[in-house]
């Protein structure tokens, strides 16, 4: 999403404009060059080759085609034909988290198997141009951005040459009834249109330490400061409400402030992007503690 791009684009500036077709033109290729990137980086960092990946995610909320991302993906980047795919679209902030999730039981069920989850996300299938009528949509092209994320999940590393540096070990889902025009969005021939609720931040902190204690109550821990805490940043309110809610010590949500002030919210791709500080701060054993939560929230709401 750029200057250069809108004035290739002058369509996409005009109001009441039928640009559904040319935001797609432009969306599905812009995923796949930057879900590319982003999973070549992980398979180099990895250290096997891409003929031993045996599943894929995909993740988008800006990717809407038949066949889908998913199979162009594999197809760009050398998959073998027989990759498992699996698609988890417009799930918007929650999506990464859920691939995680998806993830853990694939590997878990297939033994030897190796998941390489890829996420992708552009702005421009929701852009729209300024209006004096809507001046909260400031707040959203301030707060979201574009970007791509890769992590390979398997159950049994193969030692040395495999090195996790998290083992997920529990993972649930909850959506909270009667919430589901908190983060709206539809589709039309103008893009996508997104819009989030004034009271997200409420509604997130009046379930939130009951979420957190189903999951923390599988290992004992009562605690909120005795675990690290992988939050994806949905934005500065909903960090603010986690830590006023849940009494954090400050340091507790470090790693999702750094990343939302550095990236912005990119949709999916931010929980990877906080989980790569996390691996930052272990290997400098700034982080002591054995056990922490990975937590998203999207639409639904959807914890």
């Amino acid at each position: 999403m750029s200057k250069e791009l809108l004035d290739k684009h002058p369509e996409l500036k005009m109001e009441g404009t039928p640009t559904l077709t040319p935001r797609l033109d432009i969306c599905n290729a812009a995923v796949i060059d930057l879900g590319a990137a982003a999973a070549r980086a992980a398979l180099d960092e990895w250290g096997r080759p891409a003929a031993d990946i045996t599943h894929l995610i995909y993740i988008s909320s800006s990717d809407l085609r038949l066949p889908g991302g998913d199979l162009h993906l594999a197809a760009r980047l050398g998959l073998s034909p027989n990759t498992v795919r699996t698609s988890l679209l417009f799930l918007g902030c929650s999506g990464g988290a859920a691939a995680l999730r998806t993830a853990k039981d694939i590997a878990e069920n297939n033994p030897g198997s190796r998941v390489l989850v890829t996420a992708a996300e552009t702005t421009v299938l929701g852009f729209r141009p300024p209006s004096y009528d809507r001046p909260y949509d400031l707040v959203g092209a301030a707060l979201f951005g574009d970007g791509a994320s890769a992590v390979i999940i398997g159950a049994g590393p193969m030692t040395p040459a495999e090195n996790p540096f998290l083992e997920l070990e529990f993972s649930t889902q909850e959506f909270l009834p009667g919430t589901d025009k908190v983060i709206d969005g539809k589709i039309s021939e103008e893009g996508i249109n997104f819009k989030l609720g004034r009271d997200l931040p409420e509604k997130i902190e009046s379930r939130i330490e009951g979420f957190c204690r189903t999951l923390m109550n599988k290992v004992g821990i009562k605690d909120f400061n005795d675990i690290f805490w992988a939050v994806h940043p949905g934005g500065p309110a909903i960090l603010n409400r986690l830590e006023f809610c849940l009494k954090l010590q400050p340091e507790k949500l470090k790693i999702s402030r750094k990343a939302l002030m550095n990236y912005g919210n990119v949709s999916s791709n931010t929980i990877f992007y906080v989980l790569e500080y996390l691996r930052d701060e272990l290997k400098k054993g700034a982080i002591s503690e054995e056990w922490g939560l990975i937590l998203a929230f999207g639409p639904g709401i959807t914890f």
